[in-house]
Order: C-alpha cells, then sequence, then structure tokens
C-alpha cells in the first residue's frame, strides 16, 4: 500500500518530502494533545521541544520556499489517543497543491480509496460491518444540509459573516433534536456534540461522503468560501463512518491566522489546563506562502478499511506496548 501510495504520487508530479517530527510548536488545535521533550545543548543548556501532531506547519513552510506539489508519508504523534481507530502514533499523508482549489483534492480523494481498494484486492471497503464502494461516485453533503437532514437543525442561522456564533440559538435547537447539553458547553461543543450524534453515523454508507463547507469558527487553518463568508474551504473524507481525510484550502493571512491560533489555545487552557505556543516561523511564512490546498489523510485507517481489519493494531508493523 505504501509502495502504490508513493506511485500515485509520482505519477502526478509530486515531490516526496520528509518534515522533522521534532518543532518548537506541535500545532495549535485546542483537543489535540502533545508529546512534549526536551533539547538539550553539549553546555547543559535545555528548551521544550514537541512531537508534531501533524506535518502541516512545515510542509507549508516548504510551499513558502517554492515547492508546489508536496506529499509526506509522515510519522506523527498524539497523546490521550487510543482505540480502534486511534493510536498514539500513526501514519498521517498529507499532500499540498499551490495554486489549485481545494475541489481537486476531493477528486485525489476517491480516486486514492480506488487506489487503496484495487491493491488489497477488495470490491468494497469495509469497517465492523459497514461497507462503502470505493469506485462509486461520492456523496457531496454540506453541513448546513447534513444538520438540516439528520437532526432538524438550521446550523448556520447560528453563525454570522464574521464567523462570530450564537450559542443560544444552537444549543435551542440541540435540545429540540434530543442531544443533552451542559450549561459550559460552548457553541463549538454543541456543534461537536450535533456531529458525532446525529450526523456521522450516516456518513459513508454504501459510498464514500465528501462533508463540505465547515463553518469558519471549525475551520481555524482554511480560507471563506467565496461568496458564503460564514463558511470555509474544508472538507472531510468519510467511508464506513469513519473519518478519512480532512482538507483545506488553505488559509494565507498570516494576521488572520495569529488570531484563531490564539483563540484555538485559549480554548486548551480553558478546558485542559495547558497551552503551546506559536511556530512564529510558519506564521511569517504564511506572507509568502501561494494560493494552496492540502489535505490530511489517515494512512493507516485507508488500509484498515482496505483490509477489512477491526483495529488500527491490526495493521500497525509494531503497536506501542499497552500502558496502564
Amino acid at each position: 500500500m505504501t509502495r502504490a501510495t508513493r506511485t500515485w504520487f509520482a505519477e502526478r508530479d509530486f515531490t516526496e518530502v520528509e518534515t522533522p517530527g521534532l518543532q518548537i510548536s506541535p500545532g495549535n488545535e485546542a483537543h489535540l494533545h502533545a508529546f512534549q521533550t526536551q533539547i538539550q545543548t553539549l553546555g547543559g543548556e535545555s528548551a521544550p521541544l514537541y512531537l508534531h501532531t501533524s506535518p502541516e506547519f512545515a510542509c507549508k513552510k516548504l510551499l513558502a520556499a517554492g515547492e508546489t506539489r508536496i506529499f509526506n508519508l509522515a510519522r506523527v504523534w498524539r497523546n490521550r489517543e487510543r482505540g480502534p481507530l486511534h493510536h498514539p502514533e500513526f501514519t498521517l499523508l498529507e499532500w499540498y497543491r499551490a495554486d489549485q482549489g481545494y475541489e481537486v483534492l476531493m477528486a485525489d480523494c476517491c480516486s486514492l480509496l480506488a487506489m487503496a481498494a484495487e491493491v488489497a484486492g477488495a470490491k468494497a471497503l469495509s469497517f465492523r460491518g459497514q461497507t462503502a464502494d470505493p469506485f462509486a461516485d461520492p456523496e457531496y453533503l454540506t453541513l448546513e444540509e447534513a444538520f438540516d437532514r439528520y437532526a432538524g437543525i438550521d446550523l448556520l442561522a447560528s453563525v454570522d459573516d464574521e464567523g462570530g456564533t450564537d450559542r443560544a440559538h444552537l444549543a435551542a435547537g440541540a435540545i429540540s433534536a434530543g442531544i443533552r447539553i451542559a450549561d459550559d458547553d460552548t457553541w463549538s461543543d454543541i456543534f461537536s456534540r450535533i456531529l458525532v450524534e446525529k450526523v456521522d453515523p450516516h456518513l459513508g454508507l454504501g459510498r464514500p461522503t465528501l462533508l463540505t463547507e465547515y463553518p469558519i469558527p471549525e475551520a481555524a487553518l482554511a480560507r471563506p468560501k467565496p461568496g458564503k463568508p460564514r463558511v470555509a474551504e474544508r472538507f472531510e473524507l468519510f467511508a464506513c463512518r469513519v473519518e478519512l481525510a480532512n482538507a483545506f484550502g488553505e488559509l494565507t493571512d498570516p494576521d488572520v491566522q495569529r488570531a484563531r491560533l490564539e483563540a484555538e489555545m485559549v480554548e486548551k487552557q480553558r478546558v485542559y489546563g495547558e497551552r503551546y505556543p506559536l511556530d512564529e516561523d510558519f506564521l511569517r511564512a504564511l506572507g509568502k506562502m501561494p494560493q494552496a490546498s492540502g489535505a490530511a489523510l489517515g494512512f493507516d485507517r485507508l488500509v484498515m478499511l482496505a483490509t477489512g481489519a477491526d483495529h488500527i493494531e491490526d495493521v500497525l508493523w509494531g503497536p506501542v506496548a499497552p500502558t496502564p
């Protein structure tokens, strides 16, 4: 599967890159948790570093330096994650296209699904009793459509053109849909509850689903969609109810990006009592980065679905040892 993936990208004139796992910042998503370590000099001085949760920041620096089509089969690390679909160390396939819209990535994703099935000799992707035809045309579904169809909620009525949110409006919709919420749940918390309980169970059944047009508050690294300021150029790929990929039309405004990442870290501090530093080199690079689109696909999950495995550890060469 790895060999076929490299061939797939080589045939499309991509350059394979290798970015360092040790970073100043592991990424700045509020609910992703990193492994921290220390770098030490021969003189005994030390400074904190992190194992990255994604190669995204480093790949975008390469775009700013002049690369135009790159991919990375990156080892990444995420703490507090372990289960049938999660492992503390896994492989994330990321690829970027300079000067191309994110719709091209949708076609890429569908082609990679078909490639994986062909390599595995599978007629269908499967996971725990659910199947999806990797050769079928995907379902295109916006978040607005999904919330209306499966929860009866007008999602975008709770988002304004500047990205502000109306928690009370979304909370009322969630309660009407039978979802329990807590008094301290934020708009994003409620959004996630609705998505997980009402929408996700319907995605990628029979054929892949491309869930598109995420609200701006749920797309910190994506640019707004032209003509639709309340939503961003972000989509996720689902098959057999499993999220496989997350993709963006990339945000390149360093000031807006800084504000969004700082807001993510404020939320992380509120919920978990910690925050990660911002990568100032990354923010400087954004000012030189061309318009681009990028995607991240869970490579181990792709192998799972192509081979019908029930657990991510069934497709890892050497899982991390169990911990108490």
